[in-house]
């Protein structure tokens, strides 16, 4: 017998290599403290996360374990932009077009795209380090919400999320109590927060009240299997939430109610760690696919209605 469902299975898509790290800008066979710590010593050339477009359609990416930024032009020809004494794990692009990174090892940084000069935006919380940022994202207002990993798993379900008002200097703890969290994304009204929470391979659902605090915070998607879990998100214009599930070389894109409507393969490597999404009416989803140093791109088919949702930098407008 047939089983039934109560959605149709998701279009399966196979993502294509869009540009890769050349050779002159690998780390072949340098050590790093971030691939002593995190690989056992293993050696990383590189290890990309945090794609995220400006206004003229290049894609800014980072390579966490030696502290690089680059960019990469609509035709993917790569260069490298900054290099400084830091682990940065997420980019988002302010509308002003100045750069923030969400840095393992200095907090919140700013980086100037025309010098390429990195400078510390938030140190830390009245003097409380915090235990790793790892990805942001902005509201529409502004306000950069963040996430603060460190080492946190189920063993120690402490991460945080913050909210910076950068304009006020207001800063504000969401949630204090997850077992490592990742990418987010607010919702299309911005009510709701999106959480991957890697470690639980999990996607939580944060419902913010009128006076800013997280109320009902529930289980959006759960995953299984992998090596890791949900990394990166991102929203569709439609609301449905886009995401990595690293460790399994997959991206999954859902409606608004979290139902799988589309999946996509990587060609390469397990990595597939962070998206955004580009190209003619924001129907390109490129993905950082990290065990390659990589960088993945699918078109969505128009009938299958997927494209991405404007961002605060102004640097998406899908039609």
């Amino acid at each position: 017998m047939t089983p039934t469902y109560p959605f149709p299975d998701p279009v399966v898509l196979d993502a294509e290599v869009f540009t890769e790290l050349p050779g002159a800008l690998r780390r072949t066979g340098q050590p790093s403290y971030w691939a002593e710590k995190n690989r056992r010593g293993s050696p990383a050339d590189s290890f990309l996360e945090g794609p995220s477009f400006d206004r003229e359609g290049n894609l800014w990416f980072v390579d966490i374990p030696f502290g690089r930024v680059f960019r990469a032009t609509p035709q993917g020809e790569i260069s490298q932009i900054a290099e400084y004494d830091g682990q940065p794990n997420g980019l988002k692009i302010h509308r002003d077009g100045r750069i923030f990174l969400a840095d393992y090892q200095n907090g919140i940084m700013q980086l100037d795209p025309a010098t390429g000069s990195v400078t510390k935006a938030l140190a830390d919380a009245d003097t409380e380090s915090f235990k790793g940022c790892n990805d942001l994202h902005f509201a529409r207002d502004g306000a950069l919400y963040f996430t603060d990993q460190g080492q946190t798993g189920l063993q120690d379900p402490s991460g945080r999320v913050w909210k910076w008002q950068m304009e006020t200097g207001a800063l504000t703890c969401l949630i204090d109590k997850v077992p490592s969290p990742n990418g987010l994304v607010l919702d299309l009204a911005e009510h709701v927060l999106f959480l991957a929470v890697t470690r639980a391979n999990a996607v939580w659902r944060l419902p913010m009240s009128p006076s800013g605090r997280v109320n009902k915070a529930g289980l959006f998607i759960q995953f299984s299997g992998g090596r890791a879990g949900p990394d990166g998100l991102a929203l569709t214009d439609a609301g449905g939430v886009v995401v990595c599930q690293t460790g399994m070389g997959l991206v999954w894109v859902h409606d608004v109610l979290g139902r799988p409507v589309a999946v996509v393969r990587s060609p390469r490597g397990l990595g597939t760690t962070n998206c955004a999404f580009g190209g003619p009416g924001g129907r390109t989803l490129y993905i950082t696919e990290s065990d390659s140093g990589s960088i993945l791109r699918v078109e969505f088919p128009e009938e299958l209605g997927i494209a991405g949702a404007p961002m605060f930098s102004g640097a998406l407008s899908p039609g």
